[in-house]
């Protein structure tokens, strides 16, 4: 390994060759303000097009200012990074930047998660010294995004997620000079693009620019409405995430605390997403060996490998990219649609509710799934499924509004019937957790014996495309996991031209899964507070009593009083679906 010896604020340090000074500081503690750079380690993102220049130092030698996100460490290299000129120049970029940008903090959603907020306040800009005209864009409010492009500052960040890690493509450059911005071709709207709604663009931007549709109110409506029955559900990630909007540490599991602070907040009942994310394995696992049991009989038509469909953003980039491809996919509903459609007819039955009158909330660490709600295969004569899906930003704000002390609140227990869950719907949350919890069902419905290990540790991990092989008693079974959208698409590249192996491949849109969605806390670029999330998923499955989703007795109970079997008639109408041709198509 080659590398270089240099001083830093006058302490020396050396480092590998190729390191940039902004990477080098922080590695003996020196905090540089950065607006446009955001580097997320295992996931293969990095932005850094040194276009805000808040990072700059002065090294020894050069005439100008240097942006460290940009300038490598070379041998015997002298920098300062707070000097009277170098704070002077931070200062002045940071008026430039704020000369254009709508004085409107208080009323902003992302005030108090603002980069460009916190920034100013370090470098203590208390006034702007240069005035004079501001752009403005169109706004665009999508079913699940809204970009306010007033707030731009042009760091890219969106830009390179959405066209280098998701490989989605959306989000470019246009324009020039005081016009330029960063929007969609043709600056059209997110909901006429090919845009997934998987959030990562709002998980990284810097400002108010983009955030989330917020439903908050119309949740705050239907509670007070006293002719409602309103239920919610909760995602399995945002048990692990919640807790970080109260102060909590990464990685800390508040599930019955956020029970308890549902309940107080008034709704009528508390159920739990992973009960769904059971009914899920219940029905995939049935689908996959169906199809696997065919093609071992030789049917050539059987389309393999099968592909989770539990991800919303997976499914829209899949019926945009890879229409032709749409027969692959398991036909089985996400668990928040699964959900719903059981809530609004089992569960409605059993409480003498009729399904208008009944709302169904969903709490989830994604954006995406406030589009899938909105779908119109997921209602019945114009009354949706699922009502409304919030985020788990979106709960915290709900619980801070109410003033209730989070962490202060004891633990209680979901509601039943559609509390109960397993440990194998728990890791759904994270990435290789849908497969894993597949394969803990599959092997004892294949084998008819008992799995006694079912931690797969080869199924773990955050590398963007594994791959391993299961032994299903003497059958080796070809498992492939991908996380963001540009891995998948490199899997699904490999079926259209027949090279796949897979006998089942699991996709999920936001890299490191849903623990990493775009509706979670604001991770600031700092990956460890993703794998602290997955940590905390798989130590709740270990605790858990029951750890196979075919063995949770409420689930069986579904079964025997209402859906008869997985597969069955019942079970296609109401958990299933299909998929769609969104190819765009231009014509000139």
């Amino acid at each position: 390994m080659d590398i270089v010896k240099l001083t830093i604020d006058d302490k020396t340090l050396v480092v590998e060759k190729g390191t940039t000074l902004l990477e080098a500081a922080k590695t003996i503690g020196i905090n540089i303000p950065s607006l446009c750079y955001m580097k997320l380690e295992d996931l293969n993102f990095e932005n850094k097009p040194g276009g805000c220049r808040v990072c700059v130092v002065e090294v020894e030698g050069r005439r100008n200012l240097a942006p460290a996100c940009k300038t490598v460490c070379e041998e015997g290299m002298k920098v300062q990074t707070h000097t009277v000129r170098v704070v002077n120049a931070r200062r002045t970029v940071m008026e430039l930047i704020l000369s254009d940008h709508p004085a409107e903090c208080l009323t902003c959603a992302k005030s108090g998660e603002c980069d460009l907020q916190t920034v100013a306040q370090k470098l203590g800009i208390r006034e702007i010294h240069y005035q004079g005209e501001q752009s403005h864009y169109k706004g665009d409010k999508s079913p699940a995004i809204i970009r306010d492009m007033d707030k731009c500052i042009m760091c890219r960040r969106c830009e390179t997620v959405c066209n280098e890690v998701q490989t989605v493509g959306v989000l470019s450059a246009i324009n020039r000079g005081f016009e330029a911005v960063v929007a969609p071709a043709f600056e059209m709207d997110l909901d006429h693009s090919t845009c997934t709604y998987c959030g990562q663009c709002v998980a990284v931007c810097p400002t108010g620019a983009l955030t989330e549709r917020d439903y908050t109110w119309k949740v705050i409506e239907a509670l007070v409405d006293p002719t409602k029955t309103v239920v919610v559900q909760t995602a399995p990630a945002v048990r692990a995430a919640l807790g970080e909007s109260f102060g909590m540490e990464p990685g800390t599991l508040v599930t019955g605390k956020m029970v308890t602070a549902l309940r107080k907040l008034g709704f009528d009942y508390v159920f739990d997403t992973d009960f769904a994310a059971d009914l899920t394995i219940m029905e995939e696992g049935a689908e996959i060996l169906d199809r696997l049991s065919k093609h071992l009989s030789g049917d050539k038509e059987v389309k393999l490998p099968i592909l989770t469909s539990c991800c919303p953003g997976w499914v829209s980039f899949l019926e945009h990219n890879f229409a032709d491809m749409k027969d692959v996919p398991s036909t089985a509903k996400s668990p928040q649609q699964m959900f719903g459609a059981i809530a609004k007819s089992y569960l409605a039955k059993k409480l003498g509710v009729k399904r208008e009158d009944m709302v169904v909330v969903s709490v989830m660490p994604c954006l995406a799934k406030k589009y899938e709600c909105t779908r119109e295969e997921f209602s019945v004569n114009g009354d949706p499924d699922v009502n409304m899906s919030i985020s788990t930003r979106e709960l915290a704000q709900l619980i801070r509004n109410a003033n209730i002390d989070f962490k202060q609140l004891t633990d209680e227990e979901f509601d039943n019937p559609m509390g109960e869950s397993t440990g194998a719907s728990v890791i759904f949350g994270t990435t290789g957790g849908v497969i894993e919890a597949a394969v803990r069902t599959a092997y004892e419905l294949y084998t008819k014996k008992e799995l006694k290990k079912v931690d797969f540790e080869e199924l773990r991990g955050m590398d963007g495309i594994r791959q391993a092989t299961v032994d299903f008693d003497g059958l080796p079974i070809n498992i492939g996991i991908a996380h963001g959208l540009g891995n998948a698409r490199k899997l699904l590249e490999d079926i259209k031209a027949g090279k796949s192996t897979f006998h089942a491949i699991e996709i999920m849109a936001c890299p490191g899964g849903c623990i990493g969605g775009g509706g979670q806390p604001y991770h600031h670029g700092n990956v460890d507070i993703l794998k602290k999330r997955q940590k905390a998923l798989y130590r709740e499955d270990a605790g858990k009593a029951l750890r196979k989703s075919h063995e949770n007795p409420f689930i069986i109970k579904l079964y025997d009083e209402f859906l008869g079997a997985p597969l069955s008639n019942l079970s296609h109408e109401l958990l299933h679906t299909h998929y769609f041709d969104r190819k765009k198509k231009i014509e000139i």
